[in-house]
């Protein structure tokens, strides 16, 4: 099996690069024969490159440890759920899953479009051949996932913070986001090459871009809720390199698809938008560099890969070679409208990107930062997560605001009286929640700012709907339920998008709650049969247990947690102890407190009583802890799942979006 699989991972690089000399031959020359043929070849890719992931996961299944991947990534006690999920715990493995995936996406390209759009599919078969071409010739003769090393009994094993069902999915999804990318920058690339610059590569890519996105920014969620709950340091977010990695092109990305809109309404950014979707993909390969260069240090990195300068080149080719040719066709990519006003939806969007951008720029600087001082004064300096909210939390406080109000704002110019109608009654209730809140003692500028935005933003999306099912059930005598629910399922793009605005605006008060309110206690020297008091709560030390797994020792200690008196939750941390790892674990505990019995409560809703366990003495139970009051957090998880929801919601077909694709790609032909 293993010989199988290397000889399909060097015949994928064959393939793949006929992919890219045909697509390209194809649509210089208009060969349908050399266009039929690339598309084959993606086909072929594909195939190729399922069978050597199966072949890595079957030596990973059945513990053939003479593989390297397999040595450094499994051993025989490990669970198989794990034993499936060490192909991306490896350097090696987690290529082949990006290339896999991929092709994937290169397949359902080319076959959702083969009978469509004849002038840009050859150059995107071409581009995502070359893509392709890269990472199948890094698997092949740069770093084989199935190269074989000194045989071994046994392998080091997954490390065990990554034997974590959250950890399983966060980056097979993170690498949707990532590789989804590539199709979007594909088409932008053909439309360029074709010289077809108008409206039909956005819209015949809208919902790959969503799509993208989408997983994108659940993979960051993801990821953060796994680091939440495994890390033991009682938040979600540091601003750690690999973070900011796939942060950076989820900021650039979401700055495209509000820019999209500006171009198939006015005909407007065409530029703009053609750089946009070249930069979200350059970041995405950044990432994937960043985390294997060994340029910056990180806890979520690749030591000692090597495969730095290969990424580096093809980075620099990829955006020197996108950039001329933007150039070369900037006569192609005129726009043909200019901003009528400020007050405008265009205007708002325009901001919204530019800060968008700008914050993506902020954090790249920052995040390397340690190169450059390096680089000029010899010194590496690392910035710290309080600069990174320095800089960004103030436009972070632009963009919710902008969030309500862009999508609201009419095209051309807005009136006074549109204004005052869509945004004086959500300001107003906005307003007054901020005096409550002060007048209850919140004081703090930034989380006061933040829930002001925030409850403005959901004000003026509520009313969104309000008036829209209200006018629906004046025209077509429909109650207001079946009224809401038709207006929105034909309206999915957006109804959706407001719903994706509600939810961003949900996960920011959790940020902005958890960050400014969270407490942390340190107990010391407890003993079974304490109790520990703070914030409003109490915590009993009841026992503990010690247990023997074929894995690892596990000592578990039971806690009862009381407020007002009442038990409410047994919290149960454990402290792990490996074999095969010199630092003992930790699994924390977590109460969500969901629960409202009175208005006292409300400032509870929604909030962690985090328990994390610092030592234990396995014969008398003696336990020092650390236990955080993390309010309003759970807000950002469901923040997410709305957000989740509603781009689910505007993904969705459309038949109204079918027929202005059709429009497009007619007048489009009848100017070319």
């Amino acid at each position: 099996m293993i010989p199988f699989g290397q000889a399909s991972l060097l015949l994928a690089v064959l393939t793949a690069a006929w992919a890219l000399v045909a697509g390209a031959l194809s649509g210089s020359s208009g060969s349908d024969g050399l266009f039929v043929s690339s598309r084959r070849a993606l086909f072929a890719t594909a195939a190729l490159l399922t069978l050597g992931l199966l072949a890595v996961e079957y030596a990973l299944l059945t513990d053939q440890f003479g593989v390297a991947l397999v040595a450094q990534t499994s051993h025989l006690a490990q669970p198989v759920q794990y034993k499936i999920s060490a192909l991306w715990a490896g350097q090696s493995g987690s290529l082949l899953l990006w290339a896999w995936i991929l092709s994937l996406y290169a397949v359902g390209a080319a076959l959702l479009n083969r009978s469509r759009h004849r002038e840009l599919m050859p150059w995107v078969h071409s581009t995502l051949g070359g893509v392709l071409l890269f990472f199948t010739s890094t698997l092949a003769f740069v770093t084989p996932p199935l190269a074989l090393g000194p045989p071994h009994a046994d392998g080091a094993g997954m490390n065990p913070l990554l034997q974590n069902y959250w950890m399983m999915i966060h980056p097979p999804t993170l690498y949707l986001g990532y590789v989804g990318f590539s199709v979007p920058f594909a088409f932008a690339i053909a439309a360029l090459a074709s010289r077809r610059t108008g409206e039909v590569w956005i819209r015949t890519t809208r919902r790959w871009t969503i799509f993208a996105w989408l997983f994108l920014g659940a993979g960051i969620l993801l990821g953060s809720y796994w680091a939440y709950i495994e890390l033991g340091w009682g938040g979600y977010w540091a601003w750690d390199p690999v973070e900011n990695a796939s942060f950076m092109p989820w900021l650039v990305g979401t700055a495209f698809l509000h820019s999209v809109m500006v171009q198939e309404q006015k005909r407007m950014l065409k530029v703009w938008n053609v750089v946009l979707i070249i930069l979200t993909f350059s970041l995405c390969i950044f990432g994937t560099f960043l985390t294997r260069s060994g340029i910056i240090s990180s806890v979520h990195a690749f030591t000692g890969s090597g495969l730095g300068p290969y990424f580096g080149v093809f980075l620099i080719i990829v955006v020197v070679g996108s950039l001329g040719l933007v150039i070369l066709r900037l006569p192609d990519l005129r726009s043909d409208h200019r901003l009528d006003s400020l007050v405008s939806r265009e205007s708002s969007f325009l901001l919204n990107n530019l800060i968008l951008v700008g914050i993506a720029f902020a954090v790249f600087v920052l995040t390397t930062w340690p190169v450059w001082s390096e680089l000029a004064t010899g010194k590496n300096v690392t910035m710290g997560q309080p600069i990174f909210n320095r800089v960004t939390l103030p436009w972070f406080l632009i963009l919710v605001l902008l969030s309500g109000i862009g999508p609201l704002i009419a095209w051309r110019r807005a009136s006074l009286r549109s204004l005052r109608r869509n945004f004086l009654l959500p300001a107003l209730v906005a307003l007054a929640v901020v005096l409550l809140l002060t007048a209850a003692g919140v004081r703090e500028v930034y989380p006061l700012l933040f829930y002001f935005c925030s409850v403005f933003v959901l004000g003026t999306i509520s009313g969104e709907f309000w008036r829209g099912a209200r006018a629906r059930q004046a025209t077509q005598s429909e109650g207001f339920a079946m009224a809401l629910s038709r207006l929105v399922w034909r309206n999915k793009r957006r109804y959706g998008g407001y719903i994706v605005h509600a939810g961003v605006v949900v996960a920011v008060v959790g940020i902005a709650g958890s960050s400014a309110y969270r407490k942390e206690f340190t107990f010391e020297q407890v003993r079974p049969g304490d109790t520990l008091t703070f914030a409003g709560y109490s915590l009993t030390y009841d026992r503990h247990l010690i247990e023997t797994l074929p894995e690892h020792l596990r000592i578990v200690m039971e806690a009862t947690l009381f407020r007002d008196g009442h038990p409410i939750s047994v919290l149960v941390p454990e402290r792990r102890f490996y074999e095969r790892v010199d630092n003992p674990t930790t699994e924390v505990a977590i109460h969500p407190n969901w629960a409202v019995s009175g208005p006292a409560d409300l400032a509870r809703f929604g909030e962690d009583i985090y328990l994390v366990p610092i030592t234990v003495d396995p014969d008398s139970g003696l336990a020092s802890f650390k236990v955080f009051v993390n309010p309003f957090v759970n807000w950002l998880w469901a923040g997410g799942i709305v957000l989740i929801l509603g781009s689910c919601l505007a993904v969705l077909p459309d038949r109204r979006e079918r027929q202005m694709l059709q429009v497009a790609s007619e007048e489009e032909r009848a100017v070319a």
